[in-house]
């Protein structure tokens, strides 16, 4: 077939021809010369390509000088989007992960709080108690601290009992971003009519917050 390079260059053909010998042995004789950009290989021969040759070949885009690979540039845009897409799930993920050690944080910090306000009493100041302790519940615990605060109120009056707890230690057990469940080791320091000398009660306390209205607030709370 013709073969073509840039003009003024030479190019290299291949020219195979069969020659019969005197004794009906066909040989393949192959031969190497140099031909001109203009020229190619016909039958054995050396034809010289004109205007209407050259309009009549075909050439690609590789042929030419500068061609664009679509395919290559296809094949980079895909890795870079793939890139951005795995870099916005990996934010996302960081992002997550950043708002629930951020919630984990603030629920216990209100839980040793509220704890303290839960083990802390004085029988001058019972109303007031129990408005604090209501104002951090919320759900079941709210609801069955309600129901029996007017008993204990009268209780504490009786028994001029008073009551001071400090959280000595506190872990949290599992949190999401709306909820959160915290362990407290609690140190409680009663006095009462039967008791004069500060008693210590040391109790643990497993704690359930939910986020209502931007707060943590106390929806359970355990005695284990």
């Amino acid at each position: 077939m013709p073969v073509m390079t840039d003009e003024g260059a030479e190019t290299v053909a291949e020219v195979t021809a069969a020659e019969e010998t005197e004794h009906g042995v066909t040989t393949i004789i192959e031969t190497t010369e140099s031909v001109d950009a203009d020229d190619a290989i016909v039958g054995g021969e050396t034809v010289v390509l004109t205007d209407e040759d050259h309009d009549g070949l075909t050439t690609t885009p590789a042929d030419k000088a500068g061609g664009v690979r679509w395919p290559l540039v296809g094949a980079i845009a895909g890795v870079c989007g793939g890139l951005l897409v795995a870099t916005g799930i990996l934010g996302w993920q960081v992002w997550q992960q950043h708002q629930v050690k951020q919630a984990s944080i603030e629920a216990q910090r209100a839980a040793v709080s509220y704890a303290q306000i839960l083990t802390s009493i004085d029988s001058n100041k019972v109303d007031e108690n129990f408005k604090d302790v209501l104002d951090g519940a919320t759900g079941e615990f709210k609801d069955m601290y309600s129901q029996s605060s007017v008993e204990l109120r009268q209780l504490l009056i009786e028994n001029k009992a008073t009551a001071h707890g400090v959280v000595v230690d506190s872990a949290v057990q599992e949190a999401s971003k709306n909820k959160a469940i915290v362990l407290l080791f609690v140190d409680q320091s009663v006095t009462n009519t039967k008791l004069p000398d500060p008693r210590i009660d040391r109790s643990r306390m497993k704690m359930t917050l939910d986020k209502v209205d931007g707060r943590w607030r106390a929806s359970k709370v355990e005695l284990p």
